[in-house]
């Protein structure tokens, strides 16, 4: 039986409250074994009690996030280096942009992160607000043996038709004439997707939509009806399906596939031009971005844009907080980390192949919306 986006969502606040529970248990033991931590919470089984959604109680020193995929590796290398200056650790479940939006909406945590952004109507009726902390890319994977890394050709419109099951043998024709020096088999394509409620699905579905509408016509969202394919749980379980089915292709963010050897594909962007994904090829895309224009919300898609050089699966990782903090001197603790990202970060976003908010950006950032956030009728920040 296919389960509503409803149960879906009690699914995962059911597992995060489990989650966030050993997390403080942790703290609160005075646990020192990592100074941050990112954990993928697993499916919960079906007929789990409903639970009281009630703030778990946070521990202070200790930063809780959860939600997006996308960001994890950065979020993961910030907390660790902020805990050595400031003495705080940060602990992130990396759980899935939906994950992150309803552990947010629900109190569970200080912050959600989502790659997907909410439009205005829902972050006021939420009571939320948001804001960019990190640009980068999403990649398209594959497992062809004799294949190297960024040697495989797709235009959007054949990605769009493998991924809507009517190119589905890897010596396609269509697939071959882009690819006149490469040796492809005749075996089928095994595609893979994510299964949970995913921003870098959202980026990818966008993009698809975008770049090749004609083809492409299952939607774009954080979940969307398959026409094809297995589904991963997070970008792990895409990365061990793409990594263990030979002939398999899927989609994970950039950083992720670096870090674990995966081989790339070369995509044609809206100029036509051939491009390799790299942090210059996302700068390239993030470039024409107009972040003042996307004022209050700060809603933006970054997909397909113009340029020879950008890179046309870009986007935005994005941090939700709630407007009306109950803890001022926790909210402060909170934002004392997101401003020592955008001021002290930037190194350790590019080693990882992420693109650093501009300062221009971030000037926006905390001079029009952190200055919203508030704790006893007072900003939280500066």
């Amino acid at each position: 039986m296919k389960q509503s986006a409803s149960v879906r969502r009690l699914m995962v606040i059911v597992a995060l409250l489990a989650v966030v529970a050993m997390a403080v248990g942790a703290t609160a033991c005075g646990s020192s074994s990592s100074s941050s931590s990112t954990t993928s919470a697993g499916a919960t089984p079906t007929g789990t009690p409903s639970p009281t959604l009630t703030p778990v109680p946070l521990q202070g020193g200790t930063i809780v996030g959860a939600g997006a995929s996308f960001p994890a590796p950065l979020y993961m290398k910030w907390g660790e280096a902020y805990n050595g200056v400031k003495g705080v650790k940060l602990n992130y479940q990396s759980i899935g942009s939906g994950g992150g939006i309803a552990a947010i909406e629900a109190k569970l945590v200080d912050f959600g992160a989502s790659d997907a952004p909410l439009q205005e109507a829902d972050l006021s009726s939420n009571g939320l607000v948001q804001f960019p902390m990190v640009v980068g890319g999403v990649v398209v994977v594959v497992h062809l043996n004799g294949v190297a890394d960024g040697q495989l050709k797709l235009t959007p419109a054949v990605l769009a038709s493998i991924y809507m099951g009517k190119t589905t043998l890897w010596n396609d024709a269509s697939i071959t004439a882009l690819n006149p020096g490469l040796s492809l088999p005749a075996i089928k394509i095994n595609v893979v997707h994510r299964s949970d409620s995913s921003g870098t699905t959202w980026i990818f579905t966008h993009y698809l939509t975008d770049a090749a509408g004609s083809v492409w016509t299952a939607g774009a969202d954080k979940v969307v009806p398959w026409p094809i394919g297995i589904g991963g749980n997070g970008s792990a379980g895409v990365a061990t399906s793409v990594q263990q089915l030979s002939g398999s292709i899927g989609y994970v963010e950039y950083a992720y596939a670096k870090q674990t050897g995966m081989i790339t594909t070369q995509l044609q962007n809206k100029a036509g031009t051939w491009v390799k994904p790299s942090i210059a090829s996302f700068t390239a895309a993030a470039a024409n971005a107009s972040w003042k224009a996307s004022l209050p919300s700060m809603y933006l898609v970054l997909v397909n844009q113009p340029g020879a050089a950008s890179w046309p699966i870009t986007g935005a990782s994005f941090i939700l907080v709630q407007k009306s903090q109950a803890d001022a001197a926790r909210a402060k603790q909170m934002f004392d980390w997101f401003n020592w990202n955008y001021t002290s970060g930037a190194s350790s976003a590019t080693a990882l192949d992420y693109v650093p908010i501009p300062a221009s950006v971030y000037d926006l950032v905390q001079k029009q919306v952190w200055p919203t956030v508030t704790a006893a009728g007072s900003p939280v920040w500066p």
